[in-house]
């Protein structure tokens, strides 16, 4: 049956939207930034895109495996809109529409609007010009809606150093109300920077999310203390480098009553010294202080968390902030990319590998108990078996709890697609990859057995995969190895050192933090018994 057409006057309240998201956290993040303007304004939300007016796919630039599945989708729609419902609205937000501005519309002339992360604040606008100027009301003259930052970040400049920063009010006005859509509303993520300043040859983000934009950190602390307030027991603070938080408090602009966020100051390589983190005059609030100040400042915050570090400039600070504050969870983030000095002067990292085994050491030597884990790109331009080596040496010295290896595929918009030849055959990047993957399972393994017989806490997140399962009609519990298949309910979640765990438990502590003592382990899953729970304070 073919759905009936929206009518083009219709007002926002009750006009269908389907938002889908590909990615990483911080389009997450934005998703719900995004559709908490929407629903402000009487959008609804559905979960299939045929039932909607208006679909928005949110996208990023990193992987190639997202951008394909992006192509399908608008694709799909394309002949949707062609053949049934040429009144519905199509529109690509995030890094994607960025990086091909206007030549996405030639290529894809199925889109009716576009909008950068930057820009985010003038979705809704969009969505309500492209449907006051839809094609039947135009004669068949198309308007295409676009917001895009371009190669000058509107919040970069001096002059635009004046102007309000309407980014900065959809965060503040998303803050009273938490994710509903994960670990039932009791964990969130809250943003602390936009953009960076770093401009790694193989990585389009400073292009697309533009330069490091630092927001108040009296901002930050009430963001948090008021998801608390509306029952969010686990926070997780978003930056692409988070450790070179700086917020200088001499220097705040306000505008209508609003501090506005600033636009961050590039920071000089602190060459291996441990610390401090680089700060700069008395009034410049740091990462760790920002660290330390909702720790102690949000004392009902059961676990805080943070994504992503840049391995150059990390402090002592840092670690001693961690190190005495139970409630921040022991784990870190840490991308090194690669084990070859060679490699990570041409990827501009800004690092070396002795650089890299020092902050490592650090952190074992200040938390013991801490958790790490990587990125790595294989097969880079140029990279020699030489090369390879010394990022698989790597993978075994640092131990990680897992590492996301990715084979390097050249990105449009990269310094290294213009500066570099991909020169690494397909075949040898496939068994590189494979024989990192082998030993970063080894690794994983070790890490995993060391935790038999233990009791840790857990955030319980879901129904793990088996359950999810059987719940859908299917057996479910071989891939996690269990002997029996019996309909069981169980949880999973992470420790506070960002490892996974399965049990069986009631649905209700979905939110909860639980103590868990671990029986049995897998390269990727601890398997154990509930020892402990909470008195749920919400039924799920």
């Amino acid at each position: 049956m073919t759905a009936k057409p929206t009518d083009h006057a219709a007002p926002a309240v009750g006009r269908a939207v389907y938002l889908e998201t590909f990615g990483c956290q911080m389009n997450v993040l934005d998703t719900q930034l995004v559709r908490g303007q929407l629903q402000s304004l009487g959008y609804r939300f559905v979960d299939d895109w045929k039932q909607a007016d208006v679909v928005l796919y949110n996208t990023c630039s990193v992987r190639e495996h997202a951008e394909q599945k992006v192509w399908s989708r608008v694709g799909e729609v394309g002949l949707w809109k062609k053949s049934d419902r040429p009144d519905l609205v199509l529109g690509v937000i995030g890094c994607m529409a960025e990086r091909d501005g206007k030549d996405m519309v030639r290529r894809h002339p199925q889109v009716d609007l576009l909008c950068g992360p930057g820009e985010l604040d003038k979705v809704p606008m969009l969505i309500d010009n492209a449907v006051k100027t839809a094609l039947p009301d135009r004669g068949g003259i198309k308007a295409v809606g676009v917001a895009l930052q371009g190669n000058t970040h509107r919040r970069s400049t001096t002059l635009a150093a004046a102007e309000e920063d309407q980014l900065e009010r959809i965060d503040l006005s998303r803050s009273f109300v938490a994710d509903d859509q994960s670990s039932a509303g009791r964990s969130a993520y809250v943003r602390i920077t936009r953009g960076c300043n770093k401009f790694c040859t193989y990585c389009v983000v400073p292009f697309t999310r533009g330069r490091e934009v630092h927001r108040p950190p009296n901002h930050i602390v009430e963001e948090c203390r008021k998801l608390v307030d509306a029952g969010v027991r686990e926070i997780t603070l978003l930056g692409q480098t988070v450790n070179h938080y700086h917020f200088d408090s001499a220097a705040a602009v306000t505008i209508n009553d609003v501090v506005q966020p600033q636009v961050g100051t590039v920071i000089a390589p602190n060459k291996g010294t441990g610390g401090p983190s680089p700060t700069f005059n008395d009034t410049t609030t740091s990462f760790a202080q920002l660290l330390a100040r909702i720790h102690d400042e949000v004392p009902d915050l059961q676990r805080l968390r943070y994504v992503t570090n840049f391995p150059r400039d990390f402090g002592n600070d840092i670690l001693e902030v961690m190190r005495d504050r139970p409630r921040i969870c022991r784990y870190l983030h840490i991308p090194v990319q690669s084990g070859s000095n060679r490699l990570l002067k041409l990827m501009n990292r800004g690092y070396t590998v002795e650089e890299y085994f020092d902050l490592v050491d650090r952190v074992r030597d200040y938390l013991p108990d801490a958790e790490l884990a990587t990125d790595i790109i294989c097969g880079f331009p140029t990279e020699t078996e030489e090369d390879h080596q010394a990022t698989a040496e790597l993978l075994r010295r640092c131990r990680f709890k897992n590492s996301f290896i990715f084979k390097y595929s050249p990105r449009p918009g990269t310094v290294a697609m213009d500066r570099f030849e991909d020169d690494v055959p397909n075949d040898v990047k496939k068994r590189r990859n494979n024989e990192l993957l082998a030993i970063q399972a080894d690794a994983s393994t070790a890490v995993h057995q060391a935790y038999l017989g233990k009791t840790v806490r857990v955030f319980v997140e879901s129904l793990s995969a088996r359950s999810r399962k059987q719940s859908n009609g299917g057996m479910g519990g071989v891939e996690l190895g269990w002997e029996k298949p019996e309909q069981v309910t169980q949880l999973a979640g992470r420790t506070d050192g960002d490892l996974i765990v399965c049990f069986d438990a009631d649905p209700s502590l979905i939110g909860e933090i639980a103590e868990v003592r671990i029986e049995r382990t897998s390269p990727l899953t601890l398997f154990g018994r509930l020892v402990n729970s909470p008195v749920a304070t919400t039924t799920t």
